[in-house]
């Protein structure tokens, strides 16, 4: 396993504890598709650690009553390619 992929699995198993431990618990509230803590999930293992704790921290900071909604995938991955 990559290093990247090793430095993600403690945050992505946070956030599937949060969606089969808590989250069925609590009233549905999330304003974005997809729901944050899928996105959280997507942007970590697009972006990696750094990156995709920045973008998911954002997007749940954005969801609510103030913020944003609707449908707001993850930004896809800049190709660092130079020709």
């Amino acid at each position: 396993m990559k290093a990247g992929k090793l430095a993600i699995l403690p945050f992505v198993a946070l956030v599937r504890f949060y969606q089969w431990g808590i989250s069925p618990f609590l009233p549905s509230a999330c304003r974005y598709s997809p729901t944050c803590s899928q996105y959280m999930i997507e942007a970590l293992k697009t972006h990696g650690l750094f990156k995709g704790l920045w973008l998911g921290t954002k997007r749940i900071a954005s969801c609510n009553p103030w913020g944003g909604s609707g449908y707001d995938p993850v930004p896809p991955k800049r190709c660092s390619h130079k020709h």
